[in-house]
């Protein structure tokens, strides 16, 4: 006998709040080990932002799919959005321990423009973890009901993190050493 729906969902949610907490501690905290004696990964923030940009174009597919009633490609897209972004993860905290910080050298209005985009988006970045694991449990449980009223939440908030993942690379790219 499966379980139901509720109980599907309840099994889960545990896990969904322990990784929205575990991934940015564990972020935060790798983001200070610096890996020696290792060349430096310089060949991967092109390669995130990249992640990052295609994230927010299949994002916007999928959206455009479920409109258009086609269930099975917009669960493809979504299952292919999440491994996009666990990518993007790993390719930027492995960025991080091999590589020192890069400071931004813009000046004036850009550089206030730069901060407020950084930090919006590392913001958000976090808080889409359980907004993006939640909508997966209530789709994977069936209740698209529920999943319908916290994706119109999720899909604005990943999206923005995606776009704005491209454009700081955009802005900090000319200061990569």
């Amino acid at each position: 006998m499966s379980a139901s729906p509720e109980a599907l969902e309840k099994k889960y949610n545990k896990y969904i709040w322990v990784l929205s907490v575990v991934i940015p501690v564990a972020v935060a905290v790798l983001f200070r080990v610096r890996i020696p004696n290792v060349e430096p990964l310089s060949f991967l923030p092109p390669v995130y932002a990249s992640i990052n940009a295609l994230t927010a174009v299949l994002l916007v597919w999928a959206v455009v799919a479920i409109k258009k009633g086609n269930r099975t490609l917009h669960e493809n897209l979504m299952k292919v959005c999440i491994g996009l972004s666990l990518a993007f993860l790993v390719m930027y905290v492995a960025y991080h321990m091999t590589s020192d910080p890069t400071p931004f050298g813009g000046e004036g209005m850009i550089k206030t423009v730069y901060f407020i985009l950084l930090v919006s988006h590392i913001v958000l970045s976090i808080g889409v973890i359980p907004l993006v694991l939640i909508s997966f449990v209530k789709a994977l449980s069936q209740r698209f009901d529920k999943h319908r009223k916290i994706a119109k939440i999720t899909f604005p908030i990943w999206l923005y993190v995606a776009v704005t993942g491209v454009i700081v690379y955009l802005m900090i790219s000319p200061y990569y050493q």
